[in-house]
């Protein structure tokens, strides 16, 4: 096996793999400022629902050979929060194309966020 000199010598100052004596200077390339608008390519549900829920289920299903009769009770959590987090999701859709902002909201669509937008413009 050869070892070359770049991989044997020390860094140096032309080797990249030397290190930083001093913190790399900022350089502003475009000024900070934020856009008018906010694209809605982000706007993707992300999140599970009721996993909790499901994760006792399917426990009990294990437990008594995948026998829905005695796992009604566990079923029935399951259906009700799933049923619960459809009419949350629902609602927030339908609040987000009309682009009404809901106050204390922590998931604001882009339409949200340009109707918040617009309220507060930069000041130049």
């Amino acid at each position: 096996m050869r070892i070359t000199q770049v991989l044997s010598s020390a860094p140096s100052r032309h080797n990249s793999r030397r290190y930083q004596k001093e913190p790399v200077p900022f350089q502003m390339l475009l000024p900070l400022a934020l856009k008018k608008t906010v694209s809605g390519k982000s706007d993707k549900m992300k999140e599970a629902a009721c996993m909790q829920e499901m994760t006792v289920m399917f426990a009990c299903f294990k437990k008594h050979e995948f026998d829905q009769a005695q796992c009604a009770k566990e079923v029935s959590s399951f259906q009700g929060c799933y049923k619960a987090y459809m009419d949350k999701m629902q609602t927030q859709r339908e609040q987000g194309k009309k682009g009404i902002l809901v106050p204390g909201e922590k998931n604001l669509t882009h339409r949200q966020m340009n109707q918040l937008l617009k309220s507060f413009p930069p000041k130049k």
